[in-house]
């Protein structure tokens, strides 16, 4: 089977392996349409906490892009140029400026997994409490909306803290994904999290992501709905994107393969 993959790492995030070369062949081996390159983007040095230790420093930004662009003449599919990006208002001018604007960006992946407390980030999965979730999705509403993005990432990530589904985690999920319809912006269902330890609560075992009833409840509200792998390691760039899919056709999902990219 053939897909395209739009959600993948490589060695310059500090939690990944592995070249542009290495995934592209890997992808073109395991049957790939077109793969775009979306690694942590590099932030400026302020004095803000910008995730430096799980991302490219902007030094390396020149190298990331020479890598991306070796993998390209390497294989016969399309090959993108794109970054995975957190929302901080503070940071909107750097991503449409300089990542999607002088580094030349084919695409941004809104990647929510923090949410923005003054000048410290806070990662949702271990901050989750009632009050901080509800911050989480406000703020990543307003990402939603900036416009810069070409479809969200994990976006029942939240539920990695183990969290039931429940009254409030339903809303939550609901307020995103009409969002996202509104915006016909797509929502991404990860690979990547179904081949991550299970979490237990009282309502039972799961993946901490994705999330069976988030999944459900996008399919009732017709949300545009694409795949990923969201690849660390080169062996797994179509693996966890053919995962994504088989859960996605167990719930009955119709797909999109093909994202819209920036036009520069």
């Amino acid at each position: 089977m053939l897909v395209a993959n739009y959600h993948t790492h490589t060695h310059l995030c500090r939690h990944a392996d592995g070249t542009c070369l290495d995934y592209a062949k890997q992808a073109e081996k395991d049957g790939c349409l077109e793969l775009g390159f979306s690694d942590h983007c590099p932030y400026p040095n302020d004095s803000k906490d910008n995730w430096q230790y799980c991302r490219m420093d902007f030094s390396e930004l020149g190298k990331y892009k020479a890598e991306v662009e070796s993998a390209r003449q390497a294989v016969k599919f399309p090959v993108r140029f794109g970054f995975e990006c957190e929302w901080d208002a503070d940071y909107r001018s750097w991503y449409e400026d300089v990542l999607l604007g002088e580094a030349g960006a084919e695409y941004l992946v809104f990647g929510p997994h923090w949410f923005t407390e003054g000048n410290s980030h806070l990662y949702i999965k271990e901050y989750f409490t009632d009050a901080n979730l509800n911050k989480y999705i406000d703020q990543m509403i307003v990402g939603m909306n900036s416009g810069l993005y070409a479809f969200v990432a994990h976006p029942d990530l939240f539920m990695a803290s183990g969290c039931e589904w429940n009254e409030q985690t339903k809303a939550c999920s609901k307020a995103i994904l009409t969002a996202a319809k509104e915006l016909n912006l797509p929502v991404e269902i990860n690979g990547y999290g179904i081949v991550k330890q299970k979490v237990f609560n009282a309502q039972g075992e799961r993946f901490p992501y994705p999330v069976k009833e988030f999944w459900e409840l996008a399919k009732d509200l017709g949300n545009t709905i694409i795949c990923n792998s969201d690849a660390h390691s080169p062996e797994v760039v179509i693996k966890n994107n053919l995962g994504a899919r088989a859960f996605a056709q167990e719930l009955g999902i119709t797909l999109t393969d093909f994202i819209k990219l920036d036009k520069n």
